[in-house]
């Protein structure tokens, strides 16, 4: 999450102080603004980059299994035809 989208948190979260307490809501939005970071820096997310990125790993080696699969069994048909034969 980047900064952008934490600062519009803390607004959301802001906007929810009764008007009245305008000083309360300021401090409030640093204090929001610091726990969030704090608690998102914690979390070991990765960027979308990085999330499509291994995306795309996944998909090659998936492809890569379904075709080592595929070859798999031809091999094994292959034995089992040469096998049922000679008996």
């Amino acid at each position: 999450m980047d900064r952008q989208n934490i600062d519009q948190l803390v607004q959301r979260l802001a906007g929810l102080v009764p008007t009245g307490l305008a000083d309360v809501q300021k401090d409030l939005k640093e204090n929001f603004h610091d726990v969030l970071a704090q608690g998102l820096r914690r979390l070991d997310l990765v960027t979308r980059d990085e999330f499509e990125v291994q995306q795309q790993v996944l998909a090659r080696t998936r492809s890569k299994l379904d075709a080592l699969e595929k070859q798999l069994a031809e091999l094994e048909a292959g034995l089992s035809a040469r096998g049922g034969s000679e008996a």
